[in-house]
């Protein structure tokens, strides 16, 4: 790293990005939230009070500040308060059980849980599981910019020193927990600075913009693809508490939206809502899309929109942003997540042998650069699993064309061996996508005595549609290999998924297996 950012206060550090645009942009609107808008001078006013309120009220660089909240401009304006003071923001999913809240209390260990009204039942339930005692205060205002409580007793010695650095931790975001425990991935202000660096490179963000943020705060997405970058640069963020596929429709119309950021769930729903055909699109510049890869006829239908929809692919543990596929190649290169961004390098592994591998290839994803997180919090052995060689490793199945085009496969850990053959969910959820009867599925691999594993697909059917499993087998069977035809086609209501939206192929497994053991008995 550039020696230009080892020092206090660094460039890295963002707790001076406000102070930087209440300089040369006071009155320009930061955050809409709701209508209700607050300004570059009154972001920055208010994070340096609560800053020094925090410092007053005893707590030390490096305390975690854990939050259940809905998107809001109070918790913008506790994220520059933490990072002006070197605190550790902690944001939870309010769509967790209390039990799984408290599992994450317990990891991430802070000394403060700042709760939005709406979630204060959802708290107390999670906080009676906690054996210890943990200050609890509202945000906002009226909450904890108005009177801040002294942090809990700590389980460690508190930093001595005031100066925030550019390596102290910014955030710590839990991942999906799709697969194993939940994990603390650490931010730090370098990571948050570089990933921004890397993504306003390839997909900018001016003055005059005005950025729609649907992602929720308590995922990597809902700070580092876009939002931070548009308050680095002087923007507008209009903030969405959650998705309404109509309300967002409508937005983008009123509050003239030039760019937005989802995952293809996102999309979809957006491209099936009845107003989408006739909806005014004209401000809306480009879209970010990420999270997973994007079906190609659903790319399609945005791009007949007059949309450009560009690709990109990361992790929470790359803050997150790793390939990116530029506009101008987001029709020639449909499905692609293209090339790494600016200050990224990656490689492809052989998922057995760990080897390197050359040229077009297809394997593991590695990356490192400065966006690599700092390690997962308090866990050394994931820490070291995660970060061997010097690589992150994904657990991400990519291919790498001739020309260094990047093409997602799957996840290596939901790839699933059907007669010695791997065969991708992603791949199989495309081509059924493709049915005109079916609005959305997932497919995930089950054991198969004959195969030793085969699919299951879940389908969620159009409103008014007509099929049946025979009919959807046979229409996938002319557009794959037959080893790759679902064993068996099941319909449901709604496709389960995280809090990050990312399909939940282990309870849809669970539930096949069930349902299995069930038709044996």
């Amino acid at each position: 790293m550039p020696d230009g950012l080892r020092g206090a206060d660094g460039p890295a550090t963002l707790g001076r990005w406000t102070a930087d645009r209440a300089r040369t942009s006071p009155g320009a609107v930061a955050v809409d939230d709701r209508g209700v808008v607050v300004t570059y001078r009154e972001l920055d006013d208010r994070a340096a009070r609560l800053a020094a309120a925090f410092r007053a009220a005893g707590y030390a660089v490096g305390d975690r500040v854990a939050t259940i909240t809905g998107n809001s401009a109070d918790h913008v304006v506790l994220f520059f308060a933490c990072a002006k003071a070197g605190l550790v923001l902690v944001p939870l999913s309010w769509r967790l059980s209390p039990r799984e809240l408290a599992e994450q209390l317990e990891i991430a260990d802070p000394v403060l849980l700042l709760v939005e009204e709406e979630f204060q039942s959802l708290a107390r339930a999670t906080l009676d599981r906690l054996a210890r005692r943990l200050p609890v205060a509202a945000l906002g205002a009226h909450g904890v910019e108005q009177r801040v409580p002294h942090p809990a007793v700590r389980t460690e010695a508190p930093a001595t020193r005031l100066e925030v650095h550019d390596h102290d931790a910014l955030l710590i975001v839990f991942t999906s927990g799709t697969t194993s425990r939940p994990k603390g991935a650490v931010l730090t202000h370098a990571n948050c600075f570089w990933t921004n660096l890397s993504l306003s490179k390839t997909i900018p963000v001016a003055e005059h913009d005005v950025v729609l943020a649907v992602m929720p705060q308590f995922h990597v997405g809902g700070w580092n693809i876009q939002p931070l970058l548009a308050w680095w640069a002087g923007a507008t963020v209009v903030l969405e508490r959650t998705f309404d596929p109509g309300r967002v429709l409508h937005l983008i119309a009123e509050r003239r939206i030039t760019t937005m950021m989802g995952v293809p769930a996102n999309y979809l729903f957006l491209a099936q809502h009845p107003d989408f055909a006739r909806a005014d699109l004209s401000s809306l510049g480009h879209a970010v899309v990420g999270g997973a890869p994007m079906p190609p006829a659903l790319l399609r239908t945005w791009h007949r929109r007059g949309v450009t929809l560009t690709q990109g692919y990361g992790l929470t543990e790359a803050s997150p942003n790793v390939l990116c596929l530029p506009d101008r190649e987001a029709t020639s290169r449909v499905g692609s997540a293209g090339l790494p961004y600016a200050h990224v390098d990656v490689a492809v592994a052989d998922p057995a042998t760990g080897e390197l591998r050359d040229g077009p290839a297809e394997g593991e994803l590695l990356v490192s650069g400065p966006g690599v997180f700092a390690g997962y919090f308090r866990d050394p052995d994931a820490t070291a699993a995660a970060l061997r060689g010097g690589w992150l490793h994904t657990g991400d199945l990519v291919r790498r064309d001739a020309e260094g085009y990047f093409t997602v496969v799957d996840r290596l850990t939901d790839v699933y061996i059907s007669g010695g053959e791997g065969v991708s969910p992603a791949e199989v959820e495309s081509v059924l996508i493709g049915h005109p009867a079916v609005a959305d599925v997932a497919v995930v691999g089950v054991p198969d005595e004959r195969w030793g594993e085969a699919g299951s697909a879940w389908v969620v059917l159009r409103p008014g549609a007509i099929t049946d499993a025979a009919e959807l087998a046979e229409y996938a069977r002319g557009l794959l290999a037959g080893f790759k035809v679902p064993r068996d086609i099941r319909f449901i209501d709604e496709i389960p998924r995280s809090s990050a939206t990312k399909t939940l192929r282990r309870v849809l497994a669970e539930r096949a297996a069930r349902e299995h053991e069930g038709a044996d008995a």
